[in-house]
């Protein structure tokens, strides 16, 4: 006697709206443990990028100035150095941002 064939039964669908659900109370637990910063603090955070990138700038400048005045030379220390200065600013503020 010959046995009939089973048919393979498909797997369930994956459960979406579970899964879904899942994620979204693991997404509430975690951000209730760390709350997000106050505007205050935003805005300080803003505060510090600018005088990061200005600072170093500035410096660079007055250097540059006080370098012209010193050869008499126009703007031929001042440009490159403002150059140097911004990059260096902004070098920091990113490594700033993205500090671990």
């Amino acid at each position: 006697m010959t046995a009939a064939p089973q048919e393979a039964t498909p797997d369930p669908p994956p459960d979406r709206m579970g899964s879904a659900a899942r994620q979204a109370a693991e997404r509430a637990a975690s951000g209730a443990q760390t709350p997000e910063p106050s505007l205050g603090v935003r805005l300080g955070q803003i505060g510090i990028l600018g005088w990061t990138i200005v600072v170093p700038t500035l410096l660079c400048l007055v250097l540059g100035r006080w370098l012209d005045g010193l050869f008499d030379s126009g703007v031929f220390f001042s440009a490159p150095l403002i150059m140097i200065g911004a990059g260096f600013g902004f070098w920091s503020a990113w490594k700033w941002m993205h500090r671990p």
